[in-house]
């Protein structure tokens, strides 16, 4: 593959708190060769006239079987259907910026081979399998009286699986690390989504929770925990989870625990507001929508508490269905808290290091793959135009290929 240089490029470093001057960046098959310094004969050039260049993005926390808010009607999808709307959903997501993917339950190996033969063109896709489940759990969809004996197991469409018991727990994961998974997704505490458990509610035993960290510990990996209440965050921390979704209840002393066990935070801001706005209109029953309020209203709250313990965070979304379109409002919360800069490195760097792919993607710099976005504007100005791909997003590299081109449309 021939080089090419990006020049008159404003580079969006994640640890620095400003652009650069105008410079340029060689890509070679597929990686970064050099920032500055002499185009190799022969290189193709693109002139970005000034545009920032960035990293491509990562999203920590995505269901991309997750086509509609009707979880039901993507779980009895026939897997061919559920295979074409993710491909859907990924593509869409390449479209805004969205270089890497860690899905948090539903997406198999072949979704991620499917990026990496060329059948969609969408980010690459870090997987856990399916999340894990209690009986009543935040994956059990079945209502009280609906006594058949699992919600669609292993079906593409749907995001978790049952599974009872520090045996069977063992077995389906190892089954879902053979088959690819990068993580081992639980439901450690009660969900807005699912009908039968509430927020504070708390999940499986400390046994069967251990045997996950083990088995995933085994494997080289690690455990990554559905959690709000601050009781199953100190939970899990204390079990060995590394990984926290949400956390919109924590507390000072368990982030600071959290912070001193090594664990990153995801939020997912936004993921309460897009329900707020229109989850009833799209079918979400009254017991969801009344456990709304008592997270979306903590959220804001929580990014000060885990800032000020130190506790790491990368960017999640957590957008099912329909409420997708509201995925660049994560941008504008993160905001109301945490500074341009954060923002950035929670997006690029801290995704990166959650996905294990550290100096791979998430960074600028010799021998990373050439993962890139090209945006009009300057995001530590306004980090909300990230959010804002169809007025900001110029440019989307996906391994040294020009993925996408919006700059004639502009």
């Amino acid at each position: 593959m021939a080089a090419t240089v990006y020049t008159n490029a404003r580079l969006a470093l994640p640890g620095a708190e400003k652009l650069g001057a105008p410079g340029s960046v060689t890509v070679e098959n597929g990686r970064i060769a050099r920032i500055g310094g002499t185009p190799p004969e022969g290189a193709e050039t693109v002139d970005l006239g000034g545009l920032t260049l960035m990293p491509g993005l990562i999203d920590c926390h995505f269901h991309v079987v997750a086509h509609s808010l009707d979880l039901w009607d993507n779980a009895t999808a026939p897997d061919s259907l559920a295979a074409f709307r993710a491909g859907r959903v990924m593509e869409e997501l390449l479209d805004k910026g969205f270089t890497t993917v860690r899905d948090l339950g539903g997406a198999d190996i072949g979704l991620v081979r499917a990026v990496e033969e060329g059948f969609v063109d969408g980010p690459d896709l870090v997987i856990c399998g399916k999340g894990l489940s209690m009986t009543g759990g935040h994956t059990d969809l079945r209502a009280r009286t609906d006594i058949r004996p699992d919600a669609m197991g292993w079906r593409l469409g749907n995001m978790g699986v049952l599974v009872d018991g520090v045996d069977e727990i063992r077995r389906a994961c190892r089954k879902m690390l053979k088959e690819g998974a990068r993580f081992i997704k639980v439901m450690a505490n009660g969900g807005v989504s699912s009908p039968n458990d509430p927020i504070d509610s708390i999940q499986y035993s400390a046994d069967e929770i251990r045997a996950m960290v083990e088995e995933a510990e085994n494997a080289g990996s690690y455990v990554s925990a559905h959690v709000y209440h601050d009781a199953a965050i100190r939970r899990c921390v204390e079990l060995g989870v590394h990984s926290l979704e949400h956390c919109n209840l924590i507390t000072p002393e368990t982030a600071r625990m959290a912070a001193e066990a090594g664990c990153i935070a995801v939020p997912t801001l936004v993921a309460y507001e897009g329900l707020k706005l229109e989850g009833a209109a799209l079918g979400l029953g009254a017991a969801e929508q009344a456990k709304i309020d008592i997270v979306r209203d903590k959220g804001i709250e929580s990014l000060a508490v885990m800032r000020g313990a130190g506790l790491p965070m990368a960017y999640g979304t957590d957008l099912l269905g329909q409420l997708r379109k509201y995925g660049g409002m994560e941008f504008e919360l993160l905001a109301k808290v945490l500074s341009p800069a954060e923002i950035l490195r929670s997006v690029t760097e801290t995704g990166a290091k959650l996905c294990r792919m550290e100096g791979e993607i998430g960074v600028i710099a010799p021998g990373a793959r050439a993962n890139l976005i090209a945006v009009d504007g300057d995001p530590f100005a306004d980090i909300a135009l990230l959010g804002k791909p169809e007025a900001h997003l110029m440019l989307v590299v996906k391994d040294g290929r020009i993925a996408r081109d919006y700059r004639t449309a502009a």
